[in-house]
């Protein structure tokens, strides 16, 4: 164990939350965790000092320290024997929170910030950070969350063996379980080609949920054993993926998608259904890159 897990702040109610569930996954990984604050006013060429006719504790400068002396003073509450540092960096929160991530084993960041518009679920950094992390990143909304296992989303794809992998090592820091759930249509089964070619190319009765559950027993192999001390369930079902995630998501501890699923186009680096579960899960949502993607 050991390492570093990262938390984004911004003041926001939802960065706050987020410095609080980095704390727990500090204590859990063994790691130390740094408190970090992107001050984009340094490059705006305005003041930073308090102004000569307010109080000295004023100005922007000290605004943002004292925000992060906030943060680490929430983290240091949430778990005391976890080593806090803190840094105000210079930079775009996208900017600096990515350049964050390359050293870090987790980054964590609330669901929308101060700058978010009224009524937005998720805000620009959470995006982007899904999609341009160098490891990976965990959205916390304000609410609190309580038990449930640790729920993740299974497609086969590359991103969705990390993802399994992940939400495993995620179930056993938290002492939960992992509930593995995969969904399919006919429009998305795979279907073999027949054996005679005068058969009409389509799957037999039954052979759509067969191979669904195939691919899901692949995706789980080998998890079990590395794992022997976290119970897991799965379930294979019929039906639009957000759907099912998002409606699993309510009893879940937390959602573990891939990055970018075996249906997204090439290229695209935050695929349909980690975007809509960023918005609309009931819990906390790490999403996880796939291998050889970069992430």
């Amino acid at each position: 164990m050991g390492g570093l897990v990262v938390v984004g702040v911004d003041g926001s109610a939802s960065g706050l939350a987020a410095v609080e569930e980095a704390a727990r996954e500090a204590r859990w990984r063994g790691a130390a965790l740094r408190v970090v604050h992107a001050f984009i006013w340094a490059r705006m060429q305005v003041p930073l000092g308090p102004p000569s006719y307010g109080p000295p504790e004023g100005g922007l400068r000290n605004m943002a320290d004292r925000l992060v002396a906030e943060a680490v003073e929430r983290a240091a509450a949430t778990a005391p024997e976890v080593e806090v540092g803190s840094a105000v960096v210079s930079g775009e929160p996208l900017t600096v929170l990515e350049a964050e991530s390359q050293g870090a084993e987790l980054v964590v960041v609330g669901s929308r910030g101060m700058g978010g518009f009224v009524g937005l679920m998720v805000g620009s950094t959470a995006v982007h950070l899904a999609a341009h992390g160098r490891c990976p990143v965990l959205v916390v909304r304000e609410a609190a969350h309580g038990g449930g296992p640790v729920l993740v989303g299974v497609d086969g794809s590359p991103a969705s063996e990390a993802a399994v992998d992940f939400a495993f090592a995620e179930a056993a820091l938290r002492g939960s379980g992992v509930l593995a759930l995969h969904t399919y249509t006919p429009w998305n089964a795979p279907l073999p080609p027949p054996q005679d070619p005068s058969t009409p190319y389509a799957n037999p009765p039954g052979a759509v949920t067969e191979a669904e559950e195939r691919l899901l027993a692949e995706a789980l192999a080998g998890r079990r054993e590395g794992y022997p001390g976290v119970p897991v369930e799965h379930a294979v079902v019929r039906g639009d993926t957000r759907k099912a995630l998002i409606e699993a998501s309510a009893s879940a501890r937390i959602l573990v998608v891939g990055a970018r699923g075996r249906g997204g186009f090439k290229g695209l680096l935050l695929g349909s259904v980690s975007q809509a579960m960023l918005h609309h899960a009931h819990c906390p949502v790490a999403v996880v890159r796939g291998r050889g993607t970069g992430g």
